[in-house]
This record gives structure tokens, sequence and C-alpha cells, in this order.
């Protein structure tokens, strides 16, 4: 859109037009931003009466606004933002579509809140059910990796081999993208092997060629119990794992899920947005930091108490893992339903106690509150799962929530997040550099 100059005494006009510091305000970006967006061509300017400085037409700004995702105003820290209709965090509660999340996840398994998430509708009775043929290629991978890998590394692999044996994984279209959903998830947990002496509820053991065989109808929690412990599953138990996928399905815009909207954003197919968001996974700050309040609490429990074990942290200027959050001033609502869950298995009582006691002998220090990984710390240490089993049952989890927020950005102008370098290195024009590196005399 190209303006042009206004007839008469031009009020009608200005009363629509922006000042350049407007229009970065109401784009949510810098002043230099404004200016790039009209070097591209996405933006039109007018000269300011008197010559100095531009104008921008409100409805233009508010037209790019709504293509670019932008919010207005700008968020506190000058982060960038973008609309979203999944997960609100208000206060120390937060919401799936406008439902409490917490209570979703007591009420419903993990695949009728995926489902939620994705389409806006409660199916009971919601079940996943792996491809065979994906499945099988799913699990032929993962078995050549070398013994030594985790599982965020059979994930990753096993998404890819997922992804190879769907030659139409390239269809974006709603139905196609859900169809592709509800059936990785389930081949993602398939293709983890079982832990060594876990079978299914009939002690089929290694029946499964080491997968852990159960029945074909089961809960995806159930699927997952015998890939994380050999302990015999139990109701309870159950619950607590299939709660703690109901929780951690979605975050808002965490790193991963950033990751994943980035590359549906480029229009990558929903394997490849998973691959994303399992990339980011990786990180000590993310995914992986149940396992560090793992090893926190069995220390704890060995040396009979949390305090020598919050010192050493504290001497070595290590943070104390399981503690705090940045969207929490209490206790994360996530950690506070596992808890309430832990509370009812008594095997579960040493590990939950050595958690209060974290919190307890870290508030002389500093107050902060336990969050989510601290509960999947206790889960895991009570049901003799290893360290990186919390990490497993976010991966999982979260990939539903990747795929809600890759349909959401389908939706959206593409290649919509293009961020503009700020260059601080030295000005052209330099020599061409010599051999060695350095510019040529």
């Amino acid at each position: 859109m190209t303006d042009q100059a206004g007839a008469g005494d031009g009020s009608e006009r200005t009363a629509h037009r922006l000042t350049t510091r407007e229009t970065a305000e109401r784009l949510g970006v810098k002043p230099e931003t404004v200016y790039a967006y009209v070097s591209r061509g996405q933006l039109s300017s007018n000269r300011a009466p008197g010559g100095r400085g531009s104008t921008f037409d409100a409805a233009e700004v508010d037209a790019l606004a709504r293509r670019t995702g932008r919010r207005e105003p700008t968020s506190p820290a000058g982060e960038l933002s973008f609309r979203t209709g999944i997960t609100l965090i208000e206060g120390d509660r937060y919401c799936f579509r406008g439902v409490d999340a917490t209570e979703l996840a007591r009420r419903h398994t993990y695949e009728e809140i995926a489902e939620w998430l994705w389409t806006g509708e409660l199916r009971t009775g919601a079940h996943f059910t792996a491809p065979r043929e994906a499945l099988a290629a799913a699990r032929r991978t993962v078995g050549a990796l070398p013994g030594h890998c985790g599982s965020t590394d059979r994930l990753r692999v096993a998404v890819v081999a997922a992804a190879a044996a769907d030659p139409l994984r390239f269809d974006l279209s709603r139905e196609a993208v859900l169809g592709s959903a509800r059936s990785l998830i389930p081949t993602l947990v398939g293709a983890l092997p079982a832990v060594d002496g876990a079978g299914d509820a009939d002690g089929a053991g290694d029946a499964d060629g080491g997968f852990g065989a159960v029945a074909a109808d089961a809960g995806l929690a159930h699927q997952l119990w015998p890939k994380l412990t050999a302990r015999p599953a139990d109701g309870p138990s159950l619950d607590v794992l299939d709660t703690a996928l109901g929780l951690l399905i979605d975050h808002d815009l965490a790193a991963s899920t950033l990751a994943a909207r980035v590359a549906a954003s480029a229009r990558a197919h929903p394997y490849a947005v998973v691959s994303a968001g399992l990339g980011v996974l990786e990180g000590p700050l993310h995914g992986a930091a149940s396992g560090l309040a793992h090893r926190m609490l069995a220390e704890a429990l060995e040396r009979g108490g949390a305090a020598p074990v919050v010192a050493d942290h504290l001497r070595t200027g290590r943070r104390v893992p399981g503690l705090g959050h940045r969207l929490y001033t209490g206790e994360d609502p996530r950690a506070t339903a596992l808890f309430a869950l832990l509370a009812d298995i008594p095997r579960a009582a040493p590990a939950l106690a050595a958690a209060r006691d974290v919190v307890t002998t870290t508030a002389r220090h500093t107050p902060l509150h336990a969050n989510v990984d601290m509960a999947l710390a206790v889960l895991s240490v009570s049901s003799d799962m290893a360290a990186e089993a919390g990490e497993t049952v976010f991966a999982i989890s979260r990939t539903a929530g990747w795929i809600a927020h890759a349909l959401e950005e389908y939706g959206e102008r593409p290649l919509r997040m293009r961020p503009i370098g700020q260059y601080t290195g030295p000005r052209p024009p330099r020599p061409l550099p010599d051999a060695a590196g350095s510019p040529s005399q």
C-alpha cells in the first residue's frame, strides 16, 4: 500500500496516522525495525508535516501486527510474543483453552487432554494406536543405537524413522496432521525398550522382543510404564504417571515450543516439528532438569537428610534443582497436583519427605517453592526409575503440545518469525583475508 498526500487541511487523515514511536509500540518492536519493515515493502510511510520524521497509517500498522503475530503492548521484558489460544498462565495457575489444566489432568486421560488441545473437543475414551509399519521401523532404528544412548536419543531417531515410514507426512491439512499426531505418540512410546525385567501385566517379560508388551487397548501411561521401571504397574502409580503426562502437555511458549513453532512457520511437517522440540529438550535447563532433581533426592535419602546436599550445592555455587519457576511466585501448580497423588502412595513417602526437606532447608537461604521437576523426581525415585525417566515423561507428553502449536502456526503467515540481527562486527569495506585468516595489508 502506498499512501498519497491528503487533500484539504488533512485533519481527518492525521487522526489515523501514527508517529514512528507509536508505530513501534503498537507492533512491539524497536523503531529501527519499523524502518526495516518500510525497506522491505511491508509498511509504507509519509513524511510528517515539516519534514521531521515519518508517519504511518494506523490501519496498515494494525494489519501488519496481525500478520506478524505481534502483541500490543510489548511484553515487559521486550521479549518476542505471539497470539495463542492454547495455554494461559495467570497468577499461580494455568489453563488449557480456558479450562483449569490441573482439573483436566485429574479428571481426564492424557489422550483426552491432547484431543482437547488439538481440536477444542473432549473425546471421552480417546485412544492412540501406533501403525505397525511405523512402529517396526522405529524399533529397528532404536535397536541399532549404542547401548549407552539415553531415552531422548532414542526418541529423536524414532521420530525420524516414523517420518520415513509415512509417505504422506508433507500433507499439512488439519486432519492429516491430527492423524500423524495420533499415530506418532504411541509409536514413540512403543519404540522405547522396556527396562530389564519389565513386562506386561501377565508377566510376559521379553515376549515382545524387549519392548515391554501391554494390552493393545491400554492407555498411554500403561504403555509407557514398563519403559520407565521394572516395578509392576499398579493403579495409583499409573494415575500419577497419567496425570503427569496431562499436566506437562503444554506450558505456553517454552523454549522447545518456540522451536517447534519456528519449524511449523517454515511449513515443516509435524514429525520435523517434533524433532525441533526434542532438539531443544536436550538442554539441562529445560526437559532434563528433573534428572538433576532425581539425583539430588536420591543423595538426600542416602545421606539421611537434605541439609548436607543443599549445603554442597550452595557451597559450589550450583542452583538447587527442582526449586523455583520464573512464571510462578508460589508452588508450581503441576507439582502441587502430583504431590497430592504421591501422598497416597506409601512407598513414595520417603522421597516426598526428602523433597519437602529440600524446600524447607533451602528456604533458610532463599525462599523458593517446588516445581514440577521436583515432583517428577519424587515419582522416579520412589518407583525405582532411572534419573532420566522424568525427561522421558516430559518429552512424550510435550509432543502433543508441540503438535497443538504447529496446528496453530500452520494457520499463520509462513516464515513470519524472522528476527532482524543487530550487526556488531567490523564495518565494511574490509580487504580480503589472507590464508592465515587476517586481512591482507
